[in-house]
């Protein structure tokens, strides 16, 4: 018995002629394609089972959704594209007016169980409840996912990292000798397509993408696998205006410090109040990067030095602080007993240049006295005992000085050992800054050289 579909020209008694079964509806009435019918959805569509299903495919990255390290999670927008051959479907498209395929919902045949080994979450996405099926038998499924999968990050270079993501798809049941992965386009050609499709990249830049097939045995089946690496690049704008650049201006205000004066508070609150604030910041690193890293990422080590180079000039302070207070408090004790001893000086010299004045004077008298019996000239006498009495008052007044000078340079000396405080403090303070400029330039210049290359 001929199939309705074969009969394109019907002849009626008048002599007319019907039109031609041109409706996809005769294509499937023609392949006996229903929900019910189990001959096209229940096995692999092959005449002979030993010939293996050809599944080419290709995934073209739609959207980067999100990228989180803390808990390693990649979640990208993919359009996945998959095409294979069912030996049992197949028709002359000049027999229905050249159609080559139509379009059927999926449940009516046999789909290959190809799964994503990274997922860790059911896909949410709406999906697509038709495929396309030509006339030789290939059923193409395209179809957009939302990928939830899991990826080991380095953050060792955040926030100028790269991170290269594998997206692995395979068979679930079927092993290599039943089902055969090939990509349908070579990694340039996914990722100019990639490139071009992309919508949304976010925090960040899309590089490459690239395609290598993988096998591996499991028990006594090797199962055939096609492995999708996405390469992409962190923006790290952001984190640099947010995080990089705040902890240095902190540095170089910490530097700037040390022209206060250190004899003041203000410099000792100063650099507390600069260090608190670089403690904020590392926790606010703490929520930013994974609890779990197998290398110490440099933005850390950045952060760490920095806190660290910021609390050695803080004790620095300290010790400084502390011998300009220790000189402070020896100088005033210094003057003190300066101020006494001087005190004491004067009504001693006063003391003693009265008791001499008076003890020359006497003997004066008495010498004028005892010689007043001669008859020598008197002015004459009277000169030589002036010149006497001059010449024996300069003597008493260079010896004064000679004490006074003794006097002063033993009071110097005791100045100059008690500020021996004070110049330590000078001295350990120029010596820290030349070493903490050289720190710094030293450490800034290997962590850029470390994110660089």
């Amino acid at each position: 018995m001929m199939h309705p579909a074969f009969l394109l020209l019907i002849i009626f008694t008048d002599g007319t002629f019907s039109k031609e079964a041109c409706s996809y509806q005769d294509v499937v009435d023609y392949l006996n394609l229903t929900t019910d019918n189990s001959l096209f959805k229940m096995t692999r569509p092959v005449l002979d089972y030993r010939d293996s299903t050809v599944v080419k495919l290709d995934i073209i990255l739609y959207a980067i959704l999100a990228v989180i390290e803390k808990t390693q999670t990649f979640i990208p927008f993919v359009w996945v594209l998959t095409m294979w051959n069912n030996e049992r479907i197949s028709w002359d498209p000049a027999q229905f007016c050249g159609i080559t395929q139509i379009s059927i919902p999926k449940e009516m045949l046999w789909k290959p169980d190809l799964f994503i080994y990274e997922m860790v979450q059911k896909n949410d996405s709406p999906l697509n409840p038709y495929m396309r099926v030509s006339h030789d038998g290939t059923v193409t499924a395209e179809e957009g996912i939302k990928v939830v999968s899991t990826c080991k990050m380095d953050v060792h270079k955040f926030p100028f990292d790269t991170q290269s993501c594998n997206i692995t798809i395979g068979s679930a049941i079927h092993g290599v000798d039943e089902i055969r992965l090939f990509p349908f386009s070579n990694s340039s050609r996914i990722t100019q397509f990639s490139q071009e499709l992309i919508k949304s990249q976010g925090e960040w830049e899309f590089l490459h993408q690239s395609v290598t097939s993988l096998n591996f045995t499991f028990g006594n089946g090797t199962w055939e696998t096609l492995r999708y690496t996405l390469i992409m690049k962190r923006r790290p704008l952001l984190h640099v205006t947010n995080f990089l650049l705040p902890i240095l201006f902190f540095l170089i205000l910490d530097l700037a410090s040390f022209y206060i004066a250190d004899h003041r508070g203000e410099k000792l609150g100063f650099k507390v109040t600069v260090l608190l604030a670089i403690s904020v910041l590392l926790l606010i690193l703490n929520d930013i990067l994974p609890s779990v890293s197998h290398k110490i990422p440099l933005i850390a080590t950045y952060c760490i030095v920095t806190f660290a180079l910021m609390l050695l000039s803080l004790l620095e302070t300290i010790l400084v602080t502390y011998l300009m207070e220790k000189d402070s408090a020896s100088q005033a004790k210094l003057r003190l007993r300066d101020d006494r001893e001087v005190k004491q000086e004067t009504v001693t010299i006063k003391n003693c240049n009265t008791e001499e004045k008076k003890q020359t004077l006497c003997l004066c008298i008495c010498k004028a006295s005892d010689e007043s019996h001669e008859l020598m000239p008197v002015a004459q006498e009277v000169d030589t005992s002036i010149q006497s009495v001059e010449s024996n008052a300069l003597l008493l007044i260079l010896e004064e000085l000679k004490e006074l000078q003794n006097i002063l340079n033993l009071h110097l000396g005791c100045r100059q050992e008690g500020g021996k405080s004070g110049h330590w403090a000078a001295r350990i303070n120029k010596a820290f800054f030349i070493f903490y400029v050289a720190t710094v330039s030293l450490f800034l210049s290997f962590i850029i050289f470390s994110w660089t290359t």
